[in-house]
């Protein structure tokens, strides 16, 4: 293949199944090297493995039922068998009862007399999320998506090679139980791949050796937190360890009222205010930062750290992480699409917005679509980026301080990455890894982390640059130059900047300039409710106001508190449907 850089988005397209076969997922999971075998099964095309290396040890896997001889004249191919991790036990904690009760009670509420058609702008996870919970309530949601992709910030295409590339590198948490539920709602549990509850960080000063943080499974929460962090002498020392839990001691006492008083410092500025050696920012807080926001602690708002440390040190399985099986158009937003055309609801691709037109009162008429149609409902949904949102703005709105206040919300620009190489790299693991770049966040290699993407040859790493506002305009041949002189850091042995070791067989780069909302100081107060002042309009995505912030929990979260408002609302809306059936009458 020749290598090739590609942003353009493509249209979405089914796939095709996938040939690697997996064991279930009830089973521990190791990442396997490939090695041949002169067994092959009769069932399959391919080979299972009888060890592999898993993390420098050797893991002997059974095969006594997987392989039966075949003649030698039969060419030899290969099956790969790999065992995920079990789904940690989620069900049982309060937050996800409490994730599950809410959707209940979507399903358990009377049947509407008169459906409510609902347009929704956006099907990203907060459109789709919205959708689907009025679906379940017996509402009829009108789902317009301006792209020819599902997902939003999910979204992912097919090149005309066959793989995927996708906007972002997606991680499940532990800590969502929103989009748990979610997941469990649409039976599809089994698509995700959990990895071992631990968090691994590049060492820059080591090139080529990583640092882990290792949660203990027989402990609760937060001991099991806390011992990961203080069995860890690699990133910091006995006594930065001490000044940061110090540090954190307000925190602890003055629970949720400091954590939100928080809001107006940033990350680095309260670090010194605390007195928590320079140090520990370096060699955590930046990783943290960009994996959580893809900016630097000197812009990120503390509030936002303070809240993931919360999810994560309160909650057993908050800090465990799992992959997605596959590309999310097919393998999460797909489901969710059937589920709302399953009971009525429509969804429309290359349905882009150009203006929502007003009644003389100030409230929406419709929402006219580029191609000239006209989209009328009985309610309202905004759920794209609040920076389209903004763009689209009536200017009859535009002083009401609901909408005033958005000014301040502006999502921030990221890149996402992915290089096919010409062999197997093997300084990696079977997890996103934190990168400690000046240039990267977060990467993995998903030709070992997801099942779809599995490859035993060659590996394909996606990579999240940031920040990335000042590349964000740069070509994809310089972006790609510094992702590999970042790489070569990381993979000394294997990867050179010249390519004079493992050689790039193709990249994608997909940019997005204005990516989930930028969290710095301040922003906290702007962000708005669902229900906004206009009758009938609605607001849904992770810049609305909800616990989780801009992640896909917060998407998802704020969909189904949209979902909320507009049942909440529905005598009013009802009624004004009827009051409009009159006015036809009469006239």
């Amino acid at each position: 293949m020749a290598q090739f850089g590609h942003v353009s988005a493509v249209g979405l397209s089914s796939q095709n199944t996938v040939a690697n076969i997996w064991s279930s997922p009830s089973a521990r999971k190791r990442s396997c090297t490939v090695r041949r075998c002169d067994r092959i099964s009769n069932e399959s095309n391919g080979l299972s493995f009888a060890g592999c290396d898993a993390m420098g040890r050797k893991l002997r896997l059974p095969v006594a039922h997987a392989l039966t001889s075949r003649s030698n004249k039969d060419a030899l191919v290969l099956k790969v068998v790999c065992i995920d991790y079990p789904r940690p036990e989620l069900e049982s904690t309060v937050n996800y009862l409490e994730a599950a009760y809410s959707s209940s009670l979507f399903r358990s509420s009377p049947r509407p007399n008169k459906p409510l058609e609902v347009v929704i702008a956006g099907a990203g996870l907060a459109g789709l999320s919205a959708a689907k919970y009025l679906a379940d309530a017996g509402h009829k949601p009108i789902l317009l998506e301006a792209r020819d992709v599902l997902g939003g910030k999910v979204a992912a295409w097919k090149d005309d090679e066959g793989d995927w590339y996708e906007t972002g590198l997606h991680i499940f948490f532990g800590a969502y139980p929103n989009v748990q539920n979610l997941f469990g709602e649409l039976g599809i549990n089994d698509r995700l791949q959990w990895k071992e509850h631990s968090m691994i960080f590049a060492m820059p000063t080591k090139p080529g050796e990583f640092s882990r943080f290792d949660f203990p499974k027989v402990l609760p929460a937060p001991i099991n937190g806390l011992l990961a962090i203080l069995k860890n002498n690699e990133m910091l020392t006995w006594t930065e360890k001490v000044k940061f839990a110090i540090g954190l001691l307000p925190a602890v006492i003055g629970g949720q009222s400091y954590v939100e008083a928080q809001d107006g410092i940033t990350v680095k500025d309260w670090m010194i205010k605390q007195g928590v050696p320079e140090r520990i920012t370096t060699e955590v807080f930046i990783a943290m930062s960009k994996a959580l926001n893809f900016i630097n602690p000197d812009e990120l708002s503390m509030q936002c750290v303070l809240i993931a440390l919360n999810r994560f040190l309160q909650e057993k399985h908050g800090s465990k992480m799992a992959f997605l099986d596959g590309n999310p158009p097919e393998r999460l937003c797909m489901p969710i699409v059937d589920h709302i055309q399953s009971r009525g609801g429509q969804v429309k691709l290359n349905s882009r917005i150009q203006k929502i037109e007003l009644n003389e009162d100030g409230t929406v008429k419709s929402f006219i679509l580029n191609n000239g149609h006209v989209i009328e409902g009985d309610a309202y949904v905004f759920a794209t980026p609040v920076d389209i949102l903004k763009l689209l703005l009536p200017d009859d709105w535009k002083e009401i301080q609901y909408f005033k206040k958005l000014e301040k919300l502006v999502g921030v620009p990221v890149i996402n990455i992915h290089i096919w190489f010409d062999r197997k790299l093997k300084n990696t693991y079977d997890h996103v890894l934190f990168s400690r770049s000046p240039l990267l966040s977060v990467y993995a290699d998903m030709s070992v982390t997801c099942k779809e993407y599995y490859d035993p040859n060659k590996s394909m790493l996606e990579l999240v640059f940031a920040p990335a506002e000042e590349w964000i305009s740069r070509s994809d041949e310089e972006i790609i130059d510094a992702t590999m002189n970042e790489l070569s850091k990381l993979f000394p042995d294997e990867i050179s900047a010249d390519q004079s070791k493992a050689k790039i067989l193709k990249y994608h780069v997909v940019k997005t300039p204005r990516s989930v909302y930028k969290t710095t100081p301040g922003t906290e107060p702007c962000r708005p409710s669902q229900k906004s002042p206009i009758k009938g309009f609605y607001l849904a995505g992770d810049y609305t106001k909800q616990q989780y912030l801009a992640s896909m929990e917060g998407a998802v979260l704020s969909g189904k508190l949209c979902a909320q408002a507009v049942l909440q609302d529905y005598e009013l809306l009802a009624a004004k449907e009827q009051g409009k059936l009159g006015k036809a009458i009469v006239a």
